[in-house]
């Protein structure tokens, strides 16, 4: 099931479909697979299994006449993986950086992730820090403010969430879905290269509901 923006009539005007790459990181065990587990297919598991290298997942989410592709790396967080990181988020356009909020080890080391992004990553990828596990707030050891004043000095998106309970997850993709650029010519030539599609048939989108319900 696809997350939605505004609601939009079925079948009416154009709908365009443009499509990113994006890639979690993040040090191991903060969540990032049951996140995009909770987003993608709306579960959680407590008992997650280890991501080995690299898991590929895809979703929507609906803007007015704009569906937006994720195409949806989850990277391992284990130190020996670390290595093949580039070779994940080289061509993303966006990127989402989970700390576990009870671990502040977690969150220097998405600080980390955000400077190597920020260095060899494509200069325009949109950077969302995601303060993960914000069910666990009795044991918080990163405050909210911490991390917000730490985002906003480095022009990140901001938000804590929780897999578990579902708070902020699909919020999280909206708000990116928001800031990735789509009507720019260049941006869109340039996901076309990514398999992304800009569709003027609107005999082929009148056959199914935005994002394919």
């Amino acid at each position: 099931m696809a997350s939605r923006g505004s609601a939009r009539p079925n079948g009416l005007g154009q709908t365009k479909i443009c499509q990113f790459k994006l890639v979690l990181l993040g040090d191991m065990a903060v969540g990032k697979s049951s996140l995009v587990l909770r987003f993608v297919k709306g579960q959680f598991d407590e008992f997650q299994e280890t991501t080995i290298g690299a898991a590929f997942l895809a979703q929507s989410v609906c803007l007015d006449d704009t569906t937006v592709k994720f195409e949806i790396w989850d990277t391992a967080g284990q130190e020996r993986y670390h290595s093949l990181a580039p070779m994940y988020y080289r061509g993303a356009q966006a990127a989402i950086v989970v700390f576990d909020i009870t671990k502040p080890e977690t969150f220097e080391r998405a600080k980390a992730w955000v400077k190597e992004l920020q260095r060899q990553a494509s200069p325009n990828i949109v950077i969302a820090l995601a303060g993960n596990k914000s069910d666990l707030a009795e044991r918080r050891m990163v405050e909210y403010e911490e991390a917000q004043t730490y985002a906003e000095d480095t022009g990140l998106l901001f938000m804590e969430t929780s897999a578990k309970t579902a708070m902020n997850v699909n919020e999280l993709f909206l708000a990116i879905a928001k800031k990735m650029p789509k009507t720019d010519t260049q941006n869109l030539t340039h996901a076309a290269r990514h398999r992304g599609v800009n569709l003027h048939d609107a005999e082929a989108q009148s056959s199914r509901g935005c994002c394919g319900n």
